[in-house]
């Protein structure tokens, strides 16, 4: 199974809350093809309602097994790619889970309660590498409908007992 591996650096955002209940939200921004060499959480934009931290580098990693979904992704007209955040309760405030291109990965991501998982726009660099890796690995698969194995049936519709069998 072939498989790559890049980092990717990525932004954040913490947004106030408007509502009854005082408190705030994450959600992933951007995703840039390179790690800057800024040090994570640095605070990049500041404004009374939100501010963007560098969260640092991440990995994203693409298996040729996933291919297919790669090919969805790529096949929607606007690539994007998965990241899952975790809040913690020290510093730095949120943990990056992961970030993936494959979509069925990002949904499955989800079904930790904890996570907090969201879509960046893929960027141009990283949608060619994906587009090349996919056409590197992609083997077609047919598909094959499993076929019922049918029980013989008596006239009222009971199963029949292979000869012999005393049960």
């Amino acid at each position: 199974m072939a498989r790559l591996e890049r980092l990717v650096g990525l932004i954040v955002e913490c947004r106030k809350i408007v509502g009854p209940w005082p408190g705030f939200t994450w959600a992933p921004v951007q995703v840039f093809p390179t790690p800057p060499a800024t040090p994570p959480w640095t605070r990049l934009v500041s404004s009374p309602e939100a501010v963007q931290y560098y969260a640092g580098a991440a990995a994203l990693e693409l298996h040729s097994s996933d291919t297919e979904q790669y090919g969805t992704n790529l096949a929607s007209g606007a690539p994007k790619l998965w990241v899952a955040l975790r809040a913690e309760g020290c510093e730095p405030p949120i943990e990056v889970v992961a970030v993936t291109a494959n979509p069925s990965e990002g949904e499955a991501l989800t079904e930790a309660g904890s996570n907090i998982v969201d879509t960046v726009a893929m960027p141009a660099e990283i949608a060619a590498e994906l587009a090349a890796f996919f056409a590197a690995h992609h083997e077609e698969r047919p598909f094959y409908k499993r076929q019922r194995d049918r029980s013989e049936r008596d006239t009222q519709g009971w199963r029949r007992r292979p000869a012999g069998s005393d049960k």
